[in-house]
């Protein structure tokens, strides 16, 4: 369940390893990783690869392998029928598998201030592709967000854009984005990071003309001109449809392994034998691309290993 970089390398494993294996997602291949202009930190890529061709090539192994696609396709339950796991789509079918990976990831998280809901739809994006990088070219834009994904947005829009303004919420730009994107956000003439600030306000009619930042040191605002809001403060998982069948932390991401039931299984399998999370929705996971990629393919290994132990390899 999910088509992002977890859920598209367990297909490739997967199906690689002879076992037959769906792929479904609500929207698209690719996840949030699809989002991101250019992954420079990807093993193998030193010249980077931006998310969505990743998804591509991973989309043509798992197909190469055997892999069936089920897009849009989404989950809406997880129930047990007869020993086997029964997936309930929203489409009214269900879903019967011996195994089930979950790799659902998160949601964008909006922000709450006036003028979102009137100008969400013409100039507020969660994203930075080549696509909005057009739409704003030549004109200053926001990017709110300090962590990587932001970072990304950051540099990639400062290509076209004569100013990018970067809002974070403190003062370390180095502590939630990686150094080496940390350096390069400081080193760009085209961007400026407004730090320990927020936004509180969009200005516009029919199109955003300003944001209005707040600053939480001195609590001064300041209007500011801009024609894009780029919001990337992250996200929350999506995991609605299991709650009461598998065991979630606080916040809502799977648990899993030894915390998921106190017992000694894989360090993927939640709570109930035969579910395994893998990726941003799991709780504790790192939230790279890599390690979801990692974390997809070591899960199938443990699919194997429920399946023998079950008696149905």
């Amino acid at each position: 369940m999910g088509a992002g970089p977890g859920g598209l390398a367990a297909a490739v494993y997967a199906a690689s390893e002879g076992l037959s294996t769906v792929l479904l997602d609500a929207l698209a291949t690719g996840g949030q990783a699809a989002t991101s202009s250019q992954i420079e930190n990807y093993l193998g890529f030193p010249a980077g690869i931006s998310g969505a061709e990743l998804a591509d090539r991973a989309v043509v192994q798992a197909r190469k392998f055997g892999a069936a696609f089920s897009i849009p396709g989404e989950a809406t339950s997880l129930t047990r029928a007869d020993g086997y796991h029964v997936v309930g789509l929203a489409e009214g079918e269900d879903l019967v598998a011996h195994a089930v990976v979950v790799a659902t990831g998160v949601r964008y998280r909006r922000l709450d201030v006036p003028g979102l809901d009137r100008l969400e739809r013409s100039s507020v994006y969660y994203a930075a592709t080549e696509f909005e990088a057009r739409l704003c070219q030549r004109d200053p834009v926001t990017v709110v967000g300090g962590g990587n994904s932001a970072g990304q947005a950051a540099c990639f829009l400062a290509r076209r854009s004569p100013v990018v303004n970067l809002v974070i919420r403190h003062d370390d730009l180095g502590r939630d984005m990686s150094r080496y994107l940390a350096d390069r956000v400081e080193q760009s003439p085209r961007i400026k990071i407004w730090r320990s600030s927020e936004v509180s306000e969009l200005i516009g009619h029919e199109a955003l003309e300003e944001v209005v930042l707040h600053d939480l040191r001195t609590d001064a605002k300041q209007r500011v001109a801009t024609t894009a809001m780029f919001v990337l403060i992250g996200a929350t998982p999506y995991t609605s449809w299991l709650e009461g069948e598998i065991a979630l932390d606080a916040k809502g991401f799977i648990l899993s392994g030894p915390v998921a039931d106190g017992s000694e299984g894989g360090m993927f399998e939640t709570s109930r034998p035969g579910v395994f999370a893998v990726g941003d929705v799991r709780s504790g996971s790192v939230k790279r691309v890599a390690s979801a990629v990692g974390e997809g393919s070591v899960a199938i290994r443990q699919v194997h290993e429920f399946l023998e132990a079950e008696g149905r390899r």
